[in-house]
């Protein structure tokens, strides 16, 4: 599944949450609850995956995207703040964009802060296109989010 060496993506598990909490928390102001996390690992049309190394223990990233209604949405991605730098959240941002074409996806939609650099780098890189602000959008700090969006191609899915 993952395109990374040394790095697996995988289907995301309960037994994965401590980890995946504390890069959460590591993260983001305001951040996602362990029952969020529950919800998203049983929804049908939820791809919640973690990126593991290929030996030992651990979660260095984890992804959360949707795809409903021929359209993807990327609701949330982090890396390990030591795992940073290092193509994980490539790999996973890919991973989903490949799930979402797969699953018949014309489009994948996401929200980023618009102080975030370094995701918003990732983002166009991956071919994102700007397409709107929402003001305020980020209650917690009152930040802008930026819109962004990707259409979806057959050679996506492979």
């Amino acid at each position: 599944m993952g395109t990374l060496p040394g790095v697996r993506i995988r289907e995301m598990k309960a037994g994965d949450l401590d980890g995946v909490m504390a890069i959460e928390e590591a993260s983001f102001p305001t951040p996602w609850s362990r029952k969020l996390f529950e919800e998203e690992i049983a929804r049908e049309f939820s791809d919640a995956l973690v990126a593991v190394p290929g030996e030992g223990m651990g979660i260095l990233g984890y992804a959360v995207c949707w795809t409903v209604a021929e359209e993807s949405h990327l609701l949330n991605i982090a890396v390990h703040p030591d795992a940073r730098g290092r193509k994980v959240g490539t790999a996973l941002l890919k991973e989903c964009i490949r799930r979402g074409a797969r699953a018949g996806a014309g489009r994948i939609h996401l929200e980023v802060r618009a102080g975030n650099a370094p995701a918003l780098r990732l983002y166009g890189r991956e071919g994102f296109s700007f397409r709107g602000v929402r003001r305020g959008y980020y209650t917690d700090t009152g930040e802008d989010a930026i819109l962004l969006s990707r259409d979806l191609r057959r050679s996506d899915v492979a």
